[in-house]
């Protein structure tokens, strides 16, 4: 039988928020559905350490979950678990700090592992950077040696509980449960972790790391018959892709330049962030946009892009049409993008529709889009 036990009893004050971090909304849920629901399937039974001023809070959150119940925390780590460990019914069990919301399935079940075949498990990651240590001078141990862990940690249930009881009885400060099952039973056994399981702490923390958007336009070639009867908007011999501007026997209908690829990579920005599309934010019905220059126009979606914390990791249009040639002008088009991107992953690719469709028929143009934001480093 395994019990998980999920530490959520801390305040967060480093994340400066104006509640506990775990009940704080992450990607539409709060922190703590996203442990729960990750350790639901691998437990008989959940503990969840709590204050006793969050409880209301937290209590409607355990109902999807039968197997779970809120456990009044202590005032620190060590306390709260030797409070919940005394109250399990598993002979293996899990502990976890809920403000780690992105375990994976397979941490969850290579502790597991680690926990049947050596006793205990405990997450960690080798240390990539160099270590120092500055207590009584200055040193750095070799790095081969060196770990930081994470959690879940599991272990036996009774060798663990004793341990805990010596640590009690000792006084000594500890900061997670490895360490008192070192001190008091044995060297733990270490599983390799994940690099995304990483402990929500600062409000910097809370942003997604990545978001990905998709946009899609097309505008259609323009009809004599219509420019002369002035419906469609300019007789031009040119049209303008990417910034670049490029000839042809006709030009695109629009109320802007027509820069059908920097349209749908617009959208697929906006879309990123959250935001409704360019025909809300620049209406072709407006005449501040008559033949306003997309490229500038992207400069102000860039802002949008930044202001709200984010930077372009990377970025791929696609072009479809059957004529003018694009192949000359790609690497031009790359250029103009990874500027205004601010990013040299910027990729453009061209093609035909093979003759099918209004793309083959060469009535009009279709772009598609996808771009990966990342989040803005911020300083804690």
């Amino acid at each position: 039988m395994i019990s998980v036990i999920l530490c959520a009893a801390g305040s967060g004050t480093r994340a400066n928020l104006p509640e506990n971090k775990i009940l704080h909304d992450l990607n539409g849920m709060p922190v703590l559905c996203h442990s729960l629901s990750a350790f639901a399937p691998y437990a008989d039974e959940i503990l969840v350490a709590c204050r006793k001023e969050d409880e209301p809070r937290v209590l409607p959150l355990l109902a999807p979950y039968p197997q779970a119940r809120a456990v009044l925390g202590g005032a620190t780590r060590t306390d709260s678990v030797y409070a919940v460990l005394q109250k399990i019914t598993g002979d293996i069990v899990l502990i976890h700090d809920a403000a780690r919301p992105f375990v994976t399935p397979k941490v969850i079940e290579d502790c597991i592992a680690s926990v049947e075949a050596y006793g205990s498990g405990v997450c960690a990651l080798p240390a990539t950077d160099t270590v120092v240590l500055t207590e009584n001078g200055y040193r750095t141990p070799k790095r081969d040696g060196v770990f930081t862990v994470q959690t879940p940690q599991g272990f036996r249930t009774a060798p663990l509980l004793a341990a805990y009881e010596r640590a009690m009885e000792s006084g000594e400060a500890f900061t997670d449960d490895s360490g008192i099952y070192a001190r008091f039973a044995e060297p733990p056994h270490l599983f390799l972790g994940d690099p995304a399981n990483k402990k929500l702490t600062y409000i910097g923390d809370f942003s997604p790391a990545e978001r990905v958007g998709f946009g899609v336009d097309t505008h259609a070639f323009a009809h004599q018959d219509e420019i002369d009867r002035g419906i469609a908007r300019l007789n031009l011999n040119y049209i303008t892709l990417c910034g670049v501007v490029i000839a042809s026997d006709r030009a695109l209908e629009a109320h802007s330049d027509g820069d059908v690829p920097v349209h749908a990579l617009m959208d697929a920005l906006l879309s990123a962030i959250g935001e409704r599309d360019i025909g809300f934010h620049f209406p072709d019905t407006d005449p501040v946009y008559k033949d306003a220059d997309s490229m500038a126009l992207l400069a102000r979606v860039m802002q949008m892009v930044e202001a709200r914390g984010f930077f372009v990791k990377n970025a791929s249009v696609t072009i479809l049409c059957e004529r003018p040639r694009l192949s000359p002008h790609i690497e031009k088009m790359r250029e103009n993008l990874r500027r205004a991107l601010r990013t040299n992953a910027v990729a453009v690719a061209a093609g035909t529709n093979e003759k099918l469709g209004y793309i083959g028929e060469g009535k009009g143009v279709t772009a598609c889009a996808t771009v990966l934001l990342g989040a803005q480093g911020k300083t804690p």
